[in-house]
């Protein structure tokens, strides 16, 4: 009998080694992963880069205090800074603790500037930014605060696609709006353009920070570094996780000057956050994801998968609503319940993973190869075929 405790539901299949784009049981059998880890395997599994890069510096150093400069922080902290928006980055280990610092960040600037009332942060109605006490709060889920009381203050919601209440819930306590370009958990529910557009300008209007949680569909995943790129804007600040570490465990929270003015020393720390052991890895990512070519083939492979699922749905009218998302983070949107669907694909040795509104969340590697996504086709052709039955 395990010993863990039952907050994950776990299926009885375990994996003793993971290959760039499978997973292989103890018995030899082969998986298409296509959930890697939810889109944490950025480069797949056990990639030699980063397996080298774990191997040279864990026969160097692993863990150093915050308290002393560490050099392969500071490296990745620059690479971030100079491909993106941000000017200053705070590490962290994981996505939930990365979007509690960026709340942190938020109310601290508007405090820096003797503003303390001003700190409410505005989300969408159902998003997801981690399950701390915090960002359950921010999601506004009755489901997942749910026996977590007391509620925590601070966080107010709008309906997505809402803009209209989105602007009636901006009070002169509104510090911030937090929102996730891509909603993964939500149903891979992609935000547009122009309504990033709209919301940067209302930031803009209101005087207030704009927070984009790209923990889930940031580092790549959609063809672009960030997601919100698409749409041309600039944020205030950005949780970002998963992607980063390729398998590793690192989250950080990027920001603008403005705002990183606020985090002086004692305001926000963390004890494993930075270690040289995960900056290597972050390095490593950085280096393969900005290689000529590589984000470019993301795209690419992302418009032959999009328009081969989309004939797959016209093929199966009845069985699949609509096919959503961009680049890599792509969702399969059923009319009925995805469950047993998933267990077909599980059968037919495709691994795929659920999200809200019947959707069926496909986060293959950013490398994966054109006939992997070819294997992954074939069996949600299959799949469909045998819905019937199922």
């Amino acid at each position: 009998m395990s010993s863990l405790a039952k907050n994950y539901k776990r299926r009885n299949l375990s994996f003793k080694k993971g290959k760039g784009s499978f997973l292989y049981t103890y018995n030899g059998v082969k998986f298409l992963d296509f959930v890697q880890g939810i889109a944490v395997n950025s480069l797949g599994h056990t990639n030699p880069v980063l397996v080298k890069a774990i191997k040279k510096q864990s026969q160097k150093l692993w863990h150093v205090s915050n308290s002393f400069k560490i050099p392969e922080g500071e490296e990745l902290a620059k690479k971030l800074t100079n491909k993106t928006f941000a000017d200053a980055v705070i590490f962290q280990n994981s996505g939930a603790e990365a979007t509690e610092a960026a709340i942190k960040v938020a109310r601290r600037y508007f405090y820096s500037i003797g503003k303390p009332k001003k700190n409410r942060i505005l989300c969408i109605k159902n998003s997801f930014h981690g399950r701390t006490i915090a960002a359950i709060n921010a999601s506004g889920s009755k489901k997942m605060i749910e026996g977590f009381g007391p509620k925590v203050e601070g966080f107010d919601h709008f309906k997505f696609g809402n803009h209209k209440e989105l602007k009636k819930k901006i009070t002169n306590k509104t510090a911030a709006i937090m929102i996730e370009p891509i909603m993964g958990e939500g149903g891979i529910k992609v935000i547009p353009t122009w309504c990033l557009k709209e919301i940067r300008k209302i930031c803009n209007k209101k005087k207030i920070l704009l927070i984009l949680d790209e923990v889930q569909c940031g580092i790549g995943r959609t063809g672009r570094f960030f997601s919100y790129e698409y749409a041309n804007i600039k944020p205030d600040i950005v949780p970002i996780a998963k992607g980063i570490g390729g398998g590793f465990p690192i989250g950080a929270v990027l920001m603008t000057k403005k705002v990183s003015k606020a985090m002086v020393p004692g305001t926000h720390g963390s004890t494993f956050g930075g270690n040289p052991l995960a900056m290597s890895v972050g390095n490593a990512v950085m280096n393969e994801i900005f290689k000529k070519g590589f984000l470019s083939k993301v795209k690419s492979n992302s418009k032959y998968f999009i328009s081969e699922l989309n004939k797959i749905k016209n093929k199966f009218p009845k069985i699949i609503k609509e096919i959503r998302g961009v680049g890599l983070i792509l969702g399969i949107q059923l009319y009925k319940d995805q469950s047993k669907f998933i267990e077909s694909l599980l059968k037919n040795k495709l691994l795929t993973i659920r999200a809200a509104e019947n959707v069926i969340r496909i986060l293959p590697p950013l490398n994966v190869t054109k006939n992997e996504i070819n294997m992954a086709l074939k069996i949600i052709t299959k799949v469909c075929s045998d819905y019937k039955n199922l």
